[in-house]
């Protein structure tokens, strides 16, 4: 497996999938079987490159095209644009993509792999910040602009920054079953295992950054979920009539 860094490469689009994978092996070796990863971090220049937050990633060599490769793993970042404008780096990446069994990007990442010609008549997803400008650029590329990832045949692409771990819990889902995915997600402490499919928008999200006025009522709702949540309960809880409340919540 191949993860490939540049300049100013996001630093948890590289480190979250790794994380996810280096899981999986120590997991498996702990049950005495086989480590089923083998990763490499791989840069056009090295032997380090500098990823944002000014973190020095430790990198090998572009491999040679032609070579046996799994998985290719194509993260975002400030340098996407840059990168993707690297002649040798997006010719390294089309034929690299052809070598691979399946090729994946993470965020922005989708931007490179774009500038290869890997996704022409493909869905696709990005950061729900780029999409649309994806879209634009690349018009042959099927662009969706919700999922956490879409999978297209042997290409993979996910949204923003932490969902490359979510990508990467379904590669794992796919070679090593459900149970070792979900096994791997309970070792980080992954608070939901979430399908591709599933928006990228958080509705609870949305409720956490809307009215701070509500705030401490829709934590509370979020660990009651199963009891009374019925308008006068939630009038008493809010600390308001169930008239002020009802118009208060409602704007």
């Amino acid at each position: 497996m191949e993860v490939l860094a540049y300049p100013a490469v996001q630093l948890l689009d590289v480190t979250g999938p790794l994380q996810v994978f280096a899981s999986a092996n120590a997991l498996t070796a702990r049950a005495g079987n086989a480590e089923p990863y083998d990763v490499r971090v791989v840069a056009k220049d090295g032997p380090t490159v500098e990823a944002s937050a000014g973190v020095g990633i430790a990198v090998h060599p572009l491999p040679a095209i032609g070579t046996a490769v799994d998985t290719l793993v194509i993260p975002g970042g400030d340098g996407v644009n840059a990168a993707s404008s690297d002649r040798i780096l997006v010719d390294w990446v089309r034929k690299r993509s052809a070598d691979a069994r399946r090729t994946a990007s993470v965020c922005t990442g989708a931007f490179l792999l774009a500038a290869s010609g890997a996704l022409d008549g493909r869905r696709a997803v990005t950061h729900w910040g780029f999409w649309e400008e994806l879209a634009a650029r690349f018009p042959d590329v099927r662009v969706e602009s919700d999922p956490i990832f879409v999978r297209d045949g042997t290409f993979w692409t996910s949204a923003g920054v932490t969902s490359g771990i979510d990508l990467a819990l379904a590669l794992v889902e796919d070679d090593l079953g459900r149970a070792a995915a979900l096994a791997v997600a309970r070792y980080l402490v992954v608070f939901l295992k979430r399908p591709g499919g599933q928006a990228q928008f958080s509705e609870i999200l949305s409720l956490q950054t809307a009215d701070d006025r509500f705030s401490a009522l829709h934590d509370w709702i979020s660990s009651h979920l199963a009891d009374d949540l019925s308008l006068p309960t939630l009038a008493n809880q809010a600390g308001m009539s169930e008239r002020s409340f009802s118009r208060h919540y409602a704007e």
